[in-house]
Parts: structure tokens; sequence; C-alpha cells
């Protein structure tokens, strides 16, 4: 059995656009589902949505039938034994939140590997080396596993060509909604500051030789950013698809034909 090769992390140092959307339902049917929709990616919410070890497993099994969508997990905070936990259930791509400094990404780059390059607990049978079916897992599960790093302060912005040059960072995600209650504009993602800002972190960002990521909802924000080189971007949240698809639906019959 080979290691899974993680299709997402060649597109993005090829400078392929990968459009993802967040899933936040803690739901491995919505996963599945999702999974099939034509996104190169989903993110599997663990920050702000009720996921957690166990719930995210599932959710993982449901991706398996569609291997060029990569799951993503946002973890809840640049912890050593959080990234553990999840590596040892398989996922290779990590969304980190709140990084505000090149040490702790460095902390977080050095979680996913084995020493003598890092700090990741030995665990012979977990589901990420397939219970032991991967042969040589432990010296080359590195290879395939993706380190993108959450950049949503102003003190990371400040630092941010420092975390872009880390070693093992593969990608600098701009988180727009913290970022703007920094700056002042709270709710307001689409104010100019916060959008000029955005457009000139993604080019500190390429200059640093690195690759920039996003959320947005606005199709019109969407496209400027990927237009600026943002090479991973997520276009929309499944809590808001459902919840406007259905308000959609209703009130196209509550109203008068």
């Amino acid at each position: 059995m080979d290691l899974p090769v993680n299709h997402f992390k060649q597109a993005i140092y090829d400078g392929r656009q990968q459009l993802g959307l967040w899933s936040s339902l803690a739901s491995n049917i919505t996963t599945e589902v999702l999974a099939g929709a034509g996104f190169d990616w989903l993110l599997l919410d663990a920050e702000h949505a009720p996921n957690d070890v166990r719930a995210v497993i599932g959710q993982l099994q449901a991706v398996m039938e569609y291997p060029y969508t990569q799951p993503i997990v946002r973890i809840p905070f640049n912890d050593k034994i959080e990234i553990k936990r999840y590596l040892d259930i398989g996922v290779q791509s990590f969304l980190v939140p709140m990084v505000e400094t090149a040490e702790e990404a460095a902390a977080a780059v050095a979680a996913t590997r084995f020493p003598p390059d890092g700090i990741r607990g030995f665990a012979g049978v977990s589901r990420s080396s397939r219970f032991g079916r991967i042969p040589g897992y432990h010296k080359k599960a590195h290879e395939q596993i993706c380190i993108l790093v959450q950049v949503e302060s102003m003190r990371g912005i400040e630092n941010i060509e420092k975390i872009a040059k880390v070693p093992g960072i593969d990608g600098v995600f701009i988180g727009p909604g913290d970022l703007s209650a920094d700056m002042g504009h709270l709710g307001d993602q689409g104010q100019k500051d916060v959008v000029d800002l955005i457009l000139a972190s993604m080019k500190r960002i390429i200059a640093a030789g690195n690759r920039p990521g996003i959320l947005t909802g606005d199709e019109t924000l969407a496209r400027r950013y990927m237009a600026a080189g943002c090479v991973f971007t997520a276009v929309g949240l499944d809590t808001a698809v459902l919840a406007r698809g259905a308000e959609a639906l209703a009130k196209k019959y509550r109203e008068p034909a």
C-alpha cells in the first residue's frame, strides 16, 4: 500500500488554482455530498464548528471516494498535541489558526515531523499509516503533509515575510474576518482598507516565495484575489449555501406566482 498523494499540495506548488469550500456542519453525510460537488478541497473546521477528532475520522472516510478532493482540517489552535492526534487519524493537510510569528509557524511544522526533524510522537499502527500497511511511512510521511498557516491579525501581517519563509510552510492563508476586526472594521471584510491590505499582503507572500490563500463568499472579491495570485481560494461555506438556498426556496413559494 502506498502513501496517499496530496494532490492539493502538488497543485499549489505548481501554481494551479484550487477552489475550496468551508465544511462546518460536522457531518460525514454532508461532507460526502460536498466532496462530490467539484471542489478541489474542503475545509473541515474544528475551530469554529462542533468538530472533534472522532467526528473528523468519519468525514475523512467520507471523502476517500473522491481522491482529488483534499480534506484540510483547521485545528482549534496551534498545539503539538492537537496536531499529533489529527495526524494519527490520517489528516495530511492542516490549516493552523492565528499564527503571528515565524516561531509559531516553525512550531506547527515541527509538530508534523518525526525526529530528528521535528517532535511528532511515534505511533506504529495508526490510521495515518493505514494501520501499519504503508511501508516506510514514518520516513516519508512529511512528503505529503501540507501545512497552511492562518494569518489573521495585524501582528501576523507585520511578520508575514518571516512566516512565509519558514521551511515547511506550504501556504499562508489570510483570515479576513479576524483581520478586519483587528483593523477596526468588524463584520466588514469588503471595506477598502481591508481589501487593500489583503492584496498587498498577498503580494508580499508571493515575493517571499510562498503561496497565498483566502476565504470569501463575495464573487467579485474572490476573482480579484485570484487575479492577484491567490492560489487556494475558498468561495463559500456549507452553512451559508444551505441557509440561503433554503431561504430562497421558501421565498419562491411564499410569494405569489
